[in-house]
C-alpha cells in the first residue's frame, strides 16, 4: 500500500473513529492459534429432574452441544412426552455443524473457511473469495481462471426471465424484482429440479457446479434488469472479459458503448463490500437456505426464499433503514433528542448493536476504509457528519455502552453505496448479489452432510385443547377474533353501481 493511500485512508479513520470505550479484536497468527474448546469441549452433563428425583446424565459434544434428541428420555408422566427445549429465534440453537465460516462476537472475528475477513478483504476478489466460501481452499490461478469464465459464461438471462420482469410494474421495487426473476430460473432448468428429474440430480458434482455458476453469473445480471427497471432505460448485456465487480458497473452505465469502462477504484471499493458480504454464518436468510433445501427442492427456489427472507428490514434491509433514519435526525443537534427516543423506545436505531457482534462489526471497520476512496472521487455525503456524530454520541452514552450496542455493518455500508449513486431501495441487491455466494455453500455442504433431515421444528401448543361444531345459527361472535372489514376502493364502487356487472 502506498503512503498515500495509507494517509488517506489514516484521514478517514480518524474522522469515523469513535471516542468512546471499545473492544478491541486481539490479532493472532494463524501458525499460533489454538481453538479454545467450544462450550468447554467434550464431556458431560448430570441432570436431576426435581419433578421426578430421577438422574440423567447427558453426552456433551466436541462441539460443547447437547443432542436434543436426549432429552426425550427425560420424563415426567403426563402426556408421556419427554422433555424439549424452547428457543424462539433459535437464539441458543446448533442446527448443523458446518466449516463455511466463523464468528466470535465478543472479539468481533469472522473468518471465511479459517481466513480472517481482514485479509480476505485486503488481498482478494471476489470471485476467488466465493471460491474459498463454496470449495474451502483458496484456488489456484488456473483454478481461479476456470471458476471465472464459467461464471461470466452463464452471465446472459433467458428470454423468458427477461419477459418476466419486463411484465412486472415500472415502480417494482428491485428485490421484488431480483426475487421474481431467480424464481424464473427455476422454471428455465427444469433439468436442473429434482420434482421433475429425480431427487438424486444434485448427487452429481457437475449438475452442483452448473447451478452455482448459473446463480454467481445471472444474479447481477437480473440485479442490473431490476435497476433499470426504475430508470427506464435498458441494461446493458453482460461484459465477460471484465472483473465481476466491472461487469455489474458495466451492465449499469455502459449505455450502448461497448467501450466504457467502470472507475477501477470504484470498481474495487464494491469488489470489497461484496467480499465483506459473501457469507456470514447461519443467518436468517441463510437459514432459509438450509430450511428450503432440506425439503430437496432445487437451488433456484431454495435460493429466492433466502433473497424473500433477505428483504426483510430488521435483515438485508437495515442498510437502507439506517440511511432513512440519519435522513430523519437530519441535522447533528437533533441527535440528543433522538437517543432519548431511542432510550423511550420511541426511536428505532438502525446500524447499531447485532445478534451475534458485542463488539465493533470487524466489516465496519474495513467499509470505513473502502469509504475514504469513494468518497474522495463521489464527493463527501453530508450525512456521514451525522453518522460520525451519532456514532460517538451513542459510544459514549452508558445505555449504548452497557448493552454493548456497536455500529455494524449496515451503519456505514448504506453511506458508501449512496455515495456511489445507488438508491436506498436498492441496497438491499447489493447485498444479495454476493450472498447468492454464501447461500450456495450452505446448500451445498447440505447435501453431503449425512445429518440432514427435512427441518421440521417442535411446537408448544397453548391453544384450546377439544371442542365440538356448533351449527352456524347458535354461534356468538362476541369475544372472537375475526377479519377487519376492507374498504372497497372506488373503482369497485363505480364498477358495481352499473348494471349487470357480474
Amino acid at each position: 500500500m502506498s503512503k498515500e493511500h495509507e494517509s488517506r485512508i489514516h484521514v478517514l479513520s480518524r474522522q469515523l473513529l469513535p471516542v468512546g470505550p471499545q473492544l478491541e479484536r486481539e490479532e493472532t497468527k494463524a501458525s499460533g492459534e489454538v481453538r479454545p474448546a467450544p462450550g468447554g469441549g467434550r464431556g458431560t452433563l448430570s441432570v436431576v429432574d426435581n419433578r421426578t428425583g430421577k438422574n440423567y446424565t447427558l453426552e456433551i459434544s466436541e462441539g460443547g452441544t447437547l443432542n436434543a434428541q436426549a432429552l426425550k428420555a427425560i420424563k415426567a408422566g403426563g402426556d408421556g412426552v419427554g422433555l424439549r427445549t424452547y428457543d424462539p429465534g433459535y437464539t441458543n440453537t446448533s442446527a448443523v455443524i458446518s466449516r463455511i465460516s466463523f464468528i466470535d462476537g465478543e472479539k468481533g472475528i469472522l473468518r471465511y473457511r479459517g481466513y480472517p475477513i481482514e485479509e480476505v478483504a485486503e488481498k482478494s476478489n471476489f470471485v476467488e473469495t466465493a471460491y474459498l466460501v463454496l470449495y474451502g481452499n483458496l484456488p489456484t490461478q488456473s483454478q481461479l481462471s476456470s471458476f471465472n469464465e464459467s461464471i461470466m459464461r452463464h452471465s446472459a438471462l433467458p428470454s423468458s426471465v427477461i419477459a418476466v420482469i419486463d411484465a412486472m410494474p415500472h415502480d417494482s421495487h428491485p428485490m421484488g424484482v431480483l426475487l421474481t426473476g431467480i424464481s424464473a430460473l427455476s422454471a428455465c432448468h427444469p433439468e436442473a429440479n429434482p420434482a421433475l428429474s429425480g431427487q438424486g440430480v444434485y448427487k452429481s458434482r457437475e449438475a452442483q457446479d452448473k447451478q452455482i455458476a448459473r446463480l454467481l453469473g445471472k444474479v447481477p445480471t437480473l440485479a442490473a434488469l431490476a435497476y433499470h427497471k426504475a430508470t427506464g432505460r435498458k441494461a446493458t448485456p453482460p461484459n465477460q472479459l471484465l472483473s465481476y465487480a466491472e461487469n455489474f458497473m458495466y451492465m449499469l452505465d455502459a449505455g450502448s458503448n461497448p467501450n466504457y469502462r467502470p472507475n477501477p477504484k470504484l470498481a474495487r471499493a464494491l469488489d470489497v463490500m461484496f467480499i465483506l458480504h459473501a457469507e456470514h454464518e447461519m443467518n436468517c436468510s441463510t437459514a432459509a437456505t438450509r430450511h428450503l433445501a432440506s425439503s430437496g427442492v432445487d437451488v433456484y427456489t431454495a435460493v429466492a426464499g433466502a433473497v424473500g427472507a433477505l428483504y426483510g428490514p430488521l435483515h438485508g434491509g437495515a442498510n437502507e433503514a439506517v440511511l432513512r433514519m440519519l435522513s430523519r435526525i437530519g441535522r447533528v443537534e437533533n441527535i440528543p433528542a433522538f437517543l432519548a427516543g431511542v432510550k423511550a423506545k420511541k426511536e428505532v436505531m438502525f446500524g447499531f448493536g447485532h445478534r451475534v457482534y458485542r463488539n465493533f462489526d470487524p466489516r465496519a471497520k474495513i467499509i470505513k476504509q473502502t469509504a475514504e476512496e469513494v468518497f474522495e472521487i463521489c464527493g463527501h455525503d453530508p450525512l456521514i457528519d451525522i453518522a460520525k456524530a451519532l456514532q460517538d454520541a451513542a459510544l459514549e452514552d452508558e445505555y449504548f455502552v452497557k448493552r454493548k450496542l456497536y455500529p455494524n455493518v449496515d451503519f456505514y455500508s448504506g453511506l458508501v453505496y449512496r455515495a456511489l449513486g445507488f438508491p436506498p431501495q436498492f441496497f438491499t441487491v447489493l447485498f444479495a448479489v454476493p450472498r447468492i455466494a454464501g447461500y450456495c455453500a450452505h446448500w451445498r455442504e447440505s447435501l453431503v452432510d449425512p445429518d440432514t433431515k427435512i427441518i421440521r421444528p417442535q411446537q408448544d401448543y397453548r391453544g384450546v385443547w377439544l371442542r365440538h361444531m356448533d351449527p352456524i345459527d347458535s354461534r356468538s361472535s362476541e369475544g372472537t377474533d375475526a377479519p377487519v372489514t376492507l374498504p372497497a376502493s372506488n373503482a369497485y364502487q363505480r364498477r358495481v353501481a352499473g348494471e349487470n356487472w357480474q
